[in-house]
C-alpha cells in the first residue's frame, strides 16, 4: 500500500510541476528505483539497446546511456519531446514516451554501471586469386 501511495504521489507531482522540478520529485521519492525496474521500462530500455547498447553502453557513434545523470537524460528527452534539440530519430522516439516512462528510463540508465565497450580491431582479409 505504502508503494502504490508514493506512485500515486509520483505521478500526480509528475504532472502539476514544471519540467525542471520533475527530478526533483523523482528523487524525493524511493519507490521510483522499483518502478524502474519494472518489465515494462526494462521494455523500452531494450529497445534503446539497437543504437545505444545493451544496458545503454554504446559501441558506436551515439551516446552512451549507462551511468548518464538522471536530469541530464529528462532534460535532453523532453527536448527531444517537444522539438527544441534536433535529432534525426530521437524525436519519434520521445514523443511515444509519456512523462513517467521518461523519468523511470532516467532512473533506469542512471543505475546501470557505465562500461567502455572498445571496437574491435581492423583486420585485413586475405584473398587467394588464381
Amino acid at each position: 500500500m505504502k508503494t502504490f501511495f508514493f506512485f500515486f504521489l509520483f505521478c500526480m507531482l509528475a504532472t502539476s510541476v514544471k519540467a525542471s522540478n520533475i527530478v526533483y520529485a523523482a528523487e524525493v521519492l524511493s519507490s521510483v528505483d522499483s518502478l524502474s525496474n519494472s518489465p515494462h521500462i526494462r521494455t523500452i530500455a531494450a529497445s534503446c539497446a539497437a543504437c545505444h547498447g545493451t544496458n545503454g553502453n554504446s559501441a558506436g557513434i551515439t551516446p552512451t546511456l549507462a551511468g548518464l545523470d538522471d536530469g541530464y537524460f529528462i532534460t535532453q528527452m523532453l527536448a527531444f519531446k517537444d522539438g527544441t534539440r534536433p535529432a534525426t530519430v530521437m524525436h519519434r522516439h520521445a514523443k511515444g514516451l509519456n512523462i513517467d516512462e521518461i523519468n523511470l528510463l532516467a532512473n533506469y540508465f542512471a543505475r546501470q554501471k557505465r562500461v567502455t565497450n572498445l571496437p574491435p580491431k581492423s583486420e585485413k582479409l586475405q584473398a587467394a586469386h588464381e
